[in-house]
Formats: structure tokens, C-alpha cells, sequence
């Protein structure tokens, strides 16, 4: 399996033979090229930096048969959107499990992690593709059975959460390997600052994917 990194939270995650295929979170910063070839797109939430119209609707042009998952509420929103083409978006709920490009996907998790006062108060669901771990904007652990995690893509930026919260949820969730994504509001120096905190974390083995770059699992 190779993992992908985009810009900010943007993922995508193939199959070694390249068969099987899905993007995660294609947000408003991701490279058009993220699309290229892709079979499935999976978004956790509705906010910009998750979901871009404009790219969807260009990628869908050019694949009418993309597929699209993510909760009902956004799936209602890009489907009543003029620009979308082709089948509607496939609406998912927590805890169900369905295929998408190929993968073996769970939903979990459910709403957006609170930055405060119970804000923001959205939809938000995390993906578990075949022991690949993408929470969007939560920091919601699996513990169901099926839910166990190889690889955790970590949250490690945003208003909604701290250092110590991402180091918490490394903790808690316990994987072999630990990606960050979620970092375009980071400056290089707190870019390493957390990434020195994060490689000290013993337990899993932390890497940084460079944007553009991949990294092939076991």
C-alpha cells in the first residue's frame, strides 16, 4: 500500500499493483494533479480545507464515474450543486462499513472536535482503509472490533488542538506508524517542534511525508 501525501490533510492511498485507489480530503489547497487515475474520493467534513467544489467538479468531468463518499449532510450539499455531474455522492454513516476504490473503508467517529464553546458543531467522519486511519478534524479513537490501527494520519495543526491533544491521541490510538497531516497552518519552526515532540513518542514510529512525496506500508 503507498500513502500520498497532498496539501494540508489531503491523502491518497494505492494499492502496491495501482488497482485500488482512494482520496481523502481534496481540500482547497490540494494539487489538481491528487485526481489523476484516482477511483474514489472520501471527504470527513464540509469545511474549505476538506473539500474543494471547484476541483471535484473538474474531476468528475474528466471521470464521470468517480466515486464520492461522505456523510449525509455534505453529501446532500455537493449533490444539489449545479457543477456535479454523474451518479450523487454516496452518504455513510458512523460505524458502517462499504467499499471504495477497490478498499475495505469503516466510517467512525462522528463530529468535528470542538475549538470551543461547542464550536464548531458539524458532521465529521473519520475512515479506516484497511488499518489506515484518517480522522479528519476529530480526535476520535477506534476501539471497535475491526478498528484496529496500523497507520494513524495525525492531525497536527489547527485551532481545534493541541500539542499535547495530538500527542494524547498517538497514545491512545497506539499505531505501528505515525504520518501527520493537517499542517498548512504550521510555521517551519512549529513544524519541527512538533515533529521533534512527536519522533520522541514512544510507541510508533513517526515520519514526516513530504508534500508530493509517498511512503509504502508493509
Amino acid at each position: 500500500m503507498r500513502l500520498t501525501k497532498y496539501a494540508h490533510a489531503c491523502v491518497r492511498i494505492d494499492s502496491a499493483d495501482g488497482a485500488r485507489s482512494v482520496l481523502i480530503d481534496p481540500g482547497c489547497w490540494t494539487e489538481p494533479g491528487a485526481f489523476d487515475g484516482v477511483r474514489a474520493v472520501l471527504y470527513t467534513h464540509g469545511h474549505a480545507d476538506h473539500v474543494d467544489g471547484e476541483l471535484l467538479a473538474a474531476a468528475r468531468a474528466a471521470d464521470p464515474q468517480l466515486e464520492v463518499y461522505t456523510h449525509p449532510e455534505l453529501a446532500a450539499e455537493l449533490a444539489a450543486d449545479p457543477a456535479f455531474t454523474g451518479p450523487a455522492p454516496v452518504a455513510v454513516r458512523t460505524g458502517e462499513g462499504f467499499t471504495a476504490g477497490g478498499f475495505a473503508v469503516r466510517a467512525v467517529g462522528g463530529r468535528h472536535a470542538e475549538t470551543i464553546d461547542g464550536y464548531p458543531d458539524c458532521a465529521n467522519l473519520g475512515y479506516l482503509v484497511e488499518g489506515v486511519y484518517h480522522p479528519g478534524d476529530s480526535l476520535h479513537v477506534p476501539n471497535g472490533p475491526g478498528e484496529e490501527v496500523q497507520a494513524l494520519l495525525l492531525p497536527a495543526g489547527g485551532p481545534w488542538q493541541s500539542l499535547r491533544q495530538a500527542i494524547e491521541m498517538v497514545r491512545a490510538v497506539r499505531p505501528a506508524r505515525t504520518f501527520p497531516i493537517h499542517d498548512a497552518h504550521l510555521s517551519e519552526i512549529g513544524t519541527e517542534n512538533f515533529d521533534a515532540w512527536l519522533g520522541g513518542e514512544a510507541g510508533t514510529s513517526y515520519a514526516r511525508i513530504p508534500r508530493g512525496g509517498s511512503v509504502l506500508l508493509d
